[in-house]
């Protein structure tokens, strides 16, 4: 069995396993990072930085990516500039690239990674929460890559990675909302690699599953006896890691996978195939997350 790598579980950086990075990998790259103030985009862009990348990270809290952004440059001594955006907003995501590249002078990696997401049935789920999320995760996802691809990547060439799931892989239960708009993401990787592959971009999905320490493990993992129960029914026996994640999208990301585009690669210890999907939620949950 594989040693698994080391995480920490808040937002903070690995401080202990600098022989396990290679400095060359992505040497004096930049990486522009959607939800890279917390989670799993957090992660990825301490590996990325840890591995010789620059990185913009952006959110709608410009706290929040300033306190991360900070610890990133202590850690790894690479620069990290931290911007506020929405990317449900075409007009702040062309402003906040445009402060990148007068920032970086290039991007040469795009990481979709921002998010939304809750349980609800669908038959207690409001219009405006489905819209929510479809224009967080699916329309904030184009809009960042069709800006990127219109300042930069046409004349230049990139590298994209979406952060999707496997939820819509098999149907999981109180996930309609998230599982549609992770798999009309997961369509638009298609189309992309196809449209763009000319211009020497590459697209790529990267879908995890349950990962550890994550706010969205923290909301829809519920109660811990029985997510430990969940877990024993997973192949690898454990839950996944950021860091886990981040090495992965650290491969789409770079020279390794230069011949790979159009792919889902599925990061989950084979759980998409064994983890429970229990429709007795349905009778029990009781959901105040339609109001979103």
């Amino acid at each position: 069995m594989d040693q698994q790598p080391p995480d920490v579980e808040e937002d903070d950086c690995l401080s202990e396993y600098h022989h396990l990075f290679c400095p060359d990998l992505l040497q004096d790259k930049v990486a522009f990072i959607t939800g890279g103030g917390s989670g799993i985009g957090f992660r990825i862009a301490e590996i990325f930085m840890r591995h010789g990348c620059h990185t913009v990270i952006v959110s709608r809290s410009l706290p929040r990516v300033s306190t991360a952004a900070g610890k990133l440059v202590a850690a790894t001594g690479r620069r990290c500039l931290p911007l506020s955006m929405d990317v449900r907003v075409p007009s702040a995501v062309m402003a906040a690239v445009d402060q990148a590249l007068k920032e970086f002078g290039k991007i040469d990696i795009l990481i979709n990674c921002a998010a939304g997401n809750f349980l609800c049935p669908a038959s207690a789920l409001s219009f405006n929460a489905f819209k929510t999320v479809v224009d967080i995760d699916t329309i904030g996802t184009f809009n960042v890559s069709r800006v990127l691809y219109e300042k930069f990547f046409r004349d230049h060439g990139g590298v994209i990675v979406n952060i999707t799931a496997t939820l819509s892989m098999r149907g999981q239960v109180l996930q309609l909302h998230a599982g549609a708009a992770k798999a009309a993401v997961d369509a638009m990787t298609r189309h992309l690699a196809v449209e763009w592959g000319p211009q020497n971009i590459r697209v790529n999905s990267l879908a995890p599953g349950p990962i550890s320490g994550t706010e969205g493990m923290r909301r829809l993992g519920g109660p811990q006896d029985s997510l430990k129960l969940k877990c024993l029914s997973n192949p690898a026996q454990r839950l996944g890691n950021k860091t886990e994640i981040a090495h992965s999208v650290l491969y789409l990301a770079s020279p390794l996978a230069s011949y790979v585009s159009g792919i889902v690669l599925v990061v989950d210890g084979g759980s998409w195939m064994t983890f429970p999907n229990d429709i007795n939620q349905l009778v029990e949950f009781k959901s105040s997350s339609a109001k979103l």
